[in-house]
């Protein structure tokens, strides 16, 4: 398939209540045309890996487009370098969030990414710094607990950013840390209650947002069975 086939096949699958939905959760809606992710999963798997493909719908600029070309790109093919000029044309939480989970975290690259960008200001760029964290949180089960520990102080040191995108993110690393195991729950919920004394309200709002999940009985549970 070519780029510009793929481009004429989103346009006809989008709908404007569907961007009217997109742009209900915060999503730039100025360059999308209303596809929903559970249509673009089929046409990845249609199209199967293909890198050249994804770089150029990359650089279409169009929103599904570039979710597209997370779910097709090939990441034994990306480099740190690629992977920077993605992520400084990040503009929503969903293309960032889906680059991190279908693409970067599959890279060698991921862990060093995460310390790179969540030290950043650009809004979407740290934001990817903690989605990455969350999403190797998850998915990177080799990785030692030492690792993950280490995170924990850059994310107490982020905690105080006011922005929604961003204090959402950090939260969300926060959680996924502390769902991996048992001994990286207690060292989460020990961030989190240090969180707690801090004036920020968006800190106060990531202590009481993690420690409802990582101290609930569910949660507590599952670590111990």
């Amino acid at each position: 398939m070519q780029e510009k086939d793929i481009i004429d096949r989103l346009r006809s699958l989008g709908s404007a209540e569907a961007r009217a939905g997109m742009a209900r959760y915060g999503i730039d809606t100025g360059r999308a045309f209303g596809v929903p992710v559970s249509t673009l999963r089929p046409l990845a798997r249609e199209i199967g890996r293909d890198h050249d493909l994804a770089q150029d719908l990359w650089a279409s600029g169009f929103h599904e487009a570039r979710l597209l070309a997370t779910m097709i790109a090939d990441p034994r093919q990306m480099t740190e370098a690629a992977m920077e000029s993605w992520v400084v044309d990040f503009d929503s939480w969903d293309v960032c969030d889906g680059a991190c989970i279908n693409l970067f975290r599959k890279t060698p690259f991921a862990h060093a990414r995460t310390q790179a960008w969540s030290g950043r200001d650009e809004p979407f760029v740290k934001r990817a710094g903690f989605a990455l964290m969350a999403t190797l949180a998850v998915h990177d089960k080799r990785a030692e607990d030492a690792v993950f520990l280490g995170y924990l102080p850059i994310i107490a040191g982020a905690a105080a950013d006011e922005r929604n995108f961003v204090k959402k993110a950090v939260n969300w690393a926060l959680r996924q840390i502390g769902k991996r195991n048992r001994a990286l729950n207690a060292a989460a919920i020990a961030c989190a209650e240090g969180l707690a004394e801090r004036e920020s309200k968006a800190a106060r709002w990531i202590t009481r947002d993690a420690l409802r999940e990582l101290a609930s009985e569910k949660v507590q549970t599952r670590l111990t069975n």
